[in-house]
């Protein structure tokens, strides 16, 4: 295991017992070294993706997280590590190693980003507005991951006081002490540090970027963070600016937005993922042997299936293993790119916001739904449209890709017999964290 240097987190960190652990990123470069010219900070940018794209960030557990926390009775956990069937029974151990990886690897890419921001005055002139708009676009993701499963959801009580996660802005070049302890920001105050970041990162980002971050990505993580905050009209505009930019169209069948080495033309912000780089715990957990994966730890249920119309392709992407047991066919192959956001969930946001809002914006809520249904195979016979009808596509488009147990929070439904504000839908606050800080600062959550 190697090291790295971070905020709020020991110098070394426990690994998990069931796979590899490593937070350190390849381009990492130590101590102030690392942002004391142009091209050593433009190669800790490199690791803020790196540390932001690990297994236990965005390339597959965030999700799977999501997933199996709002699992519902639609899929089923049969794997045999136990960090993730604590997370699908909603019996979570304070020292769940995955978790606890989670929180790490996160404040990890955060310190990155923070030396970059204080740095950027070295990186060259022209290239300024890119840097700081990267790094902001990380961490503001980040600080959004965290608060959605260590916070209670916007949409529970009294977001100025219940509790969000730490905001550290300040980087730590030097050994911790104590005067990096700090205690946990409300959820507004954590929404808010996000809500500047990419913010500030969508107005600094170029439109084209390659496969990095661009205004378009800002945008498209802000529709997401005005959604869960319920503030209708921004989602809404964010959405809207993402697809009326023309840098992206809906993939001809569904079945090619995934499962791919590059790119597709939905892909507004996709972790590259290929045979020498990266890594993919969406293979690993939701695919068999056959592709890739281990034993198919992730079922597919009938209750799921039977949501979707017999005719439409996104059923025909699900597939029966040698065991006769339904896996997503979205997470088949071993080495592809992992959307992480794509075109079809602006659609359903923007046909949702102007649903509740009696507005058209960019389009009618009946023509974003009539789209992405005809790009499924399936046409829409009747005249009109319901918020039922808006929510039921968005679950059946963007299913098994991370949004789900969010989904459930904002919507204020229950999910196997647990509330939708219930302590056990909030992930713990790792205790090596509590040790550490110490439980006067670092508050653990309810019901923990």
């Amino acid at each position: 295991m190697k090291n790295i240097l971070y905020i709020l987190i020991a110098s070394c960190i426990l690994a998990a017992c069931d796979k590899k652990l490593d937070i350190s990123p390849s381009d990492a470069i130590p101590g102030d070294q690392a942002f004391s010219t142009d091209e050593n900070v433009k190669k800790a940018l490199n690791g803020a993706y790196d540390a932001m794209t690990t297994d236990y960030l965005l390339n597959g557990d965030l999700q799977l997280y999501s997933e199996l926390l709002g699992a519902d009775g639609e899929i089923t956990w049969t794997g045999t590590y136990g960090q993730p069937r604590q997370i699908f029974e909603k019996q979570i151990l304070v020292n769940n190693d995955y978790v606890a990886s989670t929180w790490d690897n996160a404040y990890a890419a955060i310190n990155i980003c923070n030396n970059i921001l204080d740095a950027i005055d070295v990186v060259k002139p022209e290239d300024q507005d890119r840097v700081k708009g990267e790094a902001l676009f990380i961490r503001g993701e980040m600080y959004f991951e965290l608060v959605r499963f260590f916070g209670k959801p916007y949409s529970a009580g009294d977001v100025n006081t219940n509790l969000g996660v730490q905001i550290v802005t300040t980087p730590t070049k030097g050994s911790i002490t104590e005067a990096n302890y700090v205690p946990r920001s409300t959820v507004a105050e954590t929404y808010d540090r996000v809500l500047n970041d990419l913010t500030e990162a969508e107005s600094l980002l170029p439109e084209e970027n390659g496969f990095y971050a661009t205004k378009y990505a800002a945008a498209a993580i802000l529709s997401r963070v005005y959604l869960q905050m319920e503030d209708f009209a921004k989602a809404r505009d964010e959405a809207n600016t993402v697809i009326e930019s023309g840098e992206y169209s809906l993939t001809s069948t569904y079945a090619e937005a995934f499962n791919n080495d590059e790119n597709s033309s939905e892909d507004i912000f996709a972790v590259q993922v290929s045979e020498q780089d990266g890594s993919n715990d969406f293979n690993l957990f939701w695919s068999i042997p056959q592709y890739g994966g281990r034993s198919g730890d992730v079922d597919i249920e009938q209750k799921h299936l039977d949501l979707y119309e017999p005719d439409d392709a996104r059923l025909a992407l699900f597939y029966e293993d040698p065991h006769h047991v339904w896996r997503s066919g979205k997470w088949q192959q071993y080495a592809k790119n992992i959307p992480i956001v794509r075109l079809g969930e602006m659609y359903v946001t923007r046909a949702e916001c102007n649903f509740r809002l009696g507005t058209s914006v960019g389009a009618t809520p009946f023509e974003d739904i009539e789209t992405i249904r005809a790009r499924s195979g399936l046409s829409t016979t009747q005249s009109y449209i319901t918020l039922n009808n808006i929510i039921m596509e968005r679950h059946l488009e963007i299913a098994h890709e991370g949004e789900r147990i969010h989904d459930v929070k904002r919507l204020r439904q229950s999910v196997d017999g647990y509330d939708y504000d219930a302590n056990e839908l909030v992930l713990p606050i790792p205790i090596n964290q509590i040790i550490i800080v110490g439980k006067d600062i670092l508050k653990q959550n309810d019901g923990y």
